[in-house]
């Protein structure tokens, strides 16, 4: 390929498919930057988000499980590196951009605040005078200006192609809100950002339910009326008759992911070359989405996923949760906005530009369950 210097661009030149995004579609940054010797585009924008300090924060945020109380359950920083191995998985697999695909992973939840979804509710309802809060928006947010580590310019200054697969991300979940002037919302996203939303949903299927199983919220009898359980445990039982039953109850989960991985692959590909995507811009430019699973797999995840909605995200103890996520974070909202002065003085110098209630929200949103936790006893 001419022009291509890199010798990892150059192996890319000739490994990656016509659909995938190559560095050269990447788009380029908002602030110009030289070229680095031997890292690609991708390859730094991954690094800049895995040393940003909002990536460290997703230690201590909520996944589903309250963080560190017990040691072996996800937290939103495990559940983003399960999606970047999922991710690469499936790209090398359709021999798609696997840096670009990891770094799309790993920043996709930057913008989740304390205590999950509850937390994301109440923010919305705190600011719904006042521009809302989604938490693919505020992750574009937090690379585009949020984190600051260069003196030049505000944000990570990422290429496009990765803001705008985290503009794009969408799954049942989340529904994409785009601000930014820059990125055309009329398209879909490339293949990349595309498998990242299945990837994102195949981890949290599967370690939702492994970590439901194991706190005691559901058992194996409990899930025997579903579809994507039965065939997975059919699985472990016919490949490790003889097993104990908790590492049957294991290796059924892992048969969970690996039956939606396999079929995600199949399906994206099968829909590739029926709708004969020969470049990213054929893929931007499709009549649907080409990453998806198949009619059948997708049913079966969607009862999966009412069952987990049912008994694990709103479970008593959940539940019990989303009462103590609005108290504080409401206490925090009210506290701050009646009073900026209580705000770190970085923020207090944005409220001018920004707005009060903004600044107090990603505030709010940049915390950790436990630093918000402490914040708010604090005051009290």
């Amino acid at each position: 390929m001419p022009g291509v210097t890199n010798p990892f661009e150059q192996f890319h030149a000739q490994w990656l498919a016509n659909y995938a995004v190559r560095e050269a579609d990447a788009g380029g940054r908002r602030f110009a930057e030289p070229e680095h010797p031997y890292r690609t585009c991708f390859q730094r924008d991954r690094d800049r988000i895995v040393h940003c300090s909002a990536y460290r924060r997703l230690d201590f945020k909520t996944q589903v499980f309250t963080p560190h109380v017990q040691d072996h359950y996800r937290t939103r920083l495990t559940h983003t590196v399960e999606v970047a191995q999922v991710g690469r998985s499936l790209a090398r697999a359709l021999r798609l951009n696997e840096d670009a695909v990891e770094a799309v992973a790993l920043a996709h939840d930057l913008g989740h605040p304390p205590f999950g979804h509850a937390g994301e509710a109440v923010l919305n309802d705190l600011m719904a005078d006042h521009g809302h809060f989604e938490h693919n928006r505020q992750s574009l947010r937090v690379v585009d200006y949020l984190e600051h580590p260069y003196p030049a310019f505000r944000g990570l200054n990422l290429t496009y192609v990765v803001r705008e697969c985290l503009a794009k991300h969408q799954t049942r979940y989340d529904t994409p809100l785009v601000e930014a002037a820059d990125i055309d919302t009329t398209q879909h996203a490339p293949l990349e950002g595309q498998l990242v939303d299945l990837a994102d949903e195949i981890a949290y299927t599967a370690a939702d339910l492994e970590d439901a199983l194991n706190v005691g919220w559901l058992t194996v009898e409990s899930l025997a009326g579903l579809a994507l359980w039965q065939q997975a445990w059919a699985t472990a039982e016919r490949e490790f008759p003889d097993a104990r039953p908790i590492h049957k109850q294991i290796r059924a989960v892992k048969a969970v992911l690996a039956t939606l991985a396999d079929d995600a692959v199949q399906t994206t590909l099968t829909h590739i070359q029926t709708m004969g995507l020969d470049s990213p811009h054929a893929v931007r430019s499709a009549p649907r989405r080409a990453a998806t699973f198949s009619p059948a797999v997708k049913d079966a995840t969607n009862d999966m996923a009412k069952f987990l909605l049912k008994n694990v995200y709103t479970h008593g103890a959940n539940k019990e949760k989303e009462h103590t996520a609005r108290r504080i974070i409401t206490g925090l909202f009210e506290r701050f906005t009646q009073n900026p002065a209580t705000l770190p003085p970085r923020y207090q110098q944005r409220i001018e530009t920004q707005g009060l209630h903004r600044v107090v929200c990603d505030y709010i949103a940049g915390m950790t369950d436990r630093f918000a936790r402490e914040t708010f006893e604090k005051f009290a």
